[in-house]
């Protein structure tokens, strides 16, 4: 079969992407708007703020493992319903809190629907994308949720200047509820059966071992990002250009929009490494860039320098854990690979927050630069390692 005849547009792959894209909308929009609720309405401490994110991304990562095993048991389809489902309800639930520690609860237990919800659709999008298409197919949904970094910071702040927060939690439910309607028209799959076999509970049930060497990657590549949602709006503040980096992000977005097409193409027809290698170097020159910022222009810049790089590596990385998996184990590579990566942003948020304290944000920024050059040899070791057991696999399969 020929591309032309193996289409990755079809009607549920944009279903299950819009989906996608509105789950993490209102996930970066509550990111942006929570610790202001918190200090604004219910006059909590700038800890207060920050645990509310915390709270959530630990709830995601804590059930994330899991997450693969239960998809298993309920089909892709019901989780997908069932999940995005509870992430709607539970957005309109804000609108009833008025206490810290309920607060603290809601967040916990949205952190679950929203771990299984972003498990689902990564899998289902796999199982949609033709085979040989597979790297340009991730390549655009991973865009969805690349997009929502832009747009539900905007929504966000843009509704707190003219709403009361009780309508904008009922705007962000509203948006999530026709995330919800747009995954009820993903066509009912076709679930990969495993063989049946039982077994004692193992590692299997938690992670897909083939995708945890390139996860392993991914967690590394997470953890330096996390620098940049974590702290460029503080960094661009001490540099005073605080209105430039509401355009961070933008341009962030622009230029991987751009380069998407190409370098989806490229990964399929080619080899990833030549993807992979360049993105990690142009990543690096982005953090090095953001160390000698010091204009509007140089912020905007490195932006674009780090939406090409890390922008392109992000759905690399995941379609490499789905490619190392069976494919009645894509569930399981998803769920693996975002553990790894909640993972890397969790600790990159905490221990760099320490770090750039001790060395300021632009050592920091350049020191991570750097680091990612250095992630770029380890990833060249893991590729290496893989071609080998490649190889090592044909010769047992020619005698």
């Amino acid at each position: 079969m020929t591309n032309q005849q193996e289409p990755i547009w079809t009607k549920s792959f944009i279903s299950i992407a819009i989906t996608n894209f509105f789950i993490f909308v209102v996930f970066y929009a509550l990111l942006t708007l929570l610790p202001i609720y918190v200090l604004d309405a219910l006059d909590g401490t700038s800890t207060q703020a920050g645990l509310v994110i915390t709270i959530f991304l630990l709830s995601a990562i804590i059930v994330r493992p899991f997450s693969g095993k239960v998809i298993e048991n309920i089909g892709k389809k019901k989780t997908l319903v069932f999940s995005t489902l509870i992430f709607a309800l539970s957005s309109f639930l804000y609108m009833l809190i008025h206490h810290f520690n309920v607060l603290l609860l809601l967040r916990f237990f949205q952190g679950i629907s929203f771990s299984l919800a972003t498990t689902v659709t990564g899998a289902i999008a796999a199982d949609l994308v033709p085979a040989k298409r597979r790297g340009e197919g991730l390549g655009y949904f991973g865009m969805s949720m690349n997009l929502a970094v832009v747009a539900g910071p905007f929504l966000s702040l843009t509704l707190h200047q003219y709403m009361a927060y009780n309508i904008i939690f009922l705007v962000f439910g509203m948006i999530m509820l026709v995330g919800w309607l747009c995954g009820m028209m993903v066509k009912n799959l076709q679930e990969n059966a495993a063989p049946s076999v039982k077994k004692s509970f193992s590692l299997s049930d938690l992670f897909e071992k083939k995708s945890m060497p390139i996860s392993s990657v991914g967690i590394l590549v997470s953890f330096s990002y996390a620098s940049i949602i974590s702290f460029i709006s503080v960094y661009a503040q001490s540099l005073g250009l605080i209105k430039t980096a509401s355009f961070f992000f933008v341009v962030f977005a622009a230029a991987m929009l751009i380069s998407r097409p190409f370098t989806g193409r490229l990964f399929d027809k080619s080899s990833p490494n030549i993807v992979i290698i360049p993105s990690c170097i142009v990543f690096a020159i982005g953090l090095f860039s953001l160390s000698f910022t010091h204009s509007s222009w140089m912020l905007l810049f490195s932006g674009a320098l780090v939406g090409l790089g890390y922008g392109t590596l992000l759905p690399s990385f995941q379609t490499l854990a789905i490619q190392a998996a069976p494919a009645h184990r894509s569930a399981y590579a998803t769920a693996t690979f975002f553990t790894f990566y909640d993972s890397g942003i969790a600790v990159g948020s905490f221990v760099l927050g320490i770090a750039a304290g001790a060395l300021g944000y632009s050592k920091l920024y350049f020191a991570l630069g750097i680091f990612v050059l250095l992630i770029t040899l380890y990833y060249k070791w893991i590729a290496n390692l893989r071609q080998k057991q490649k190889a090592a696999n044909i010769q047992v399969g020619m005698k």
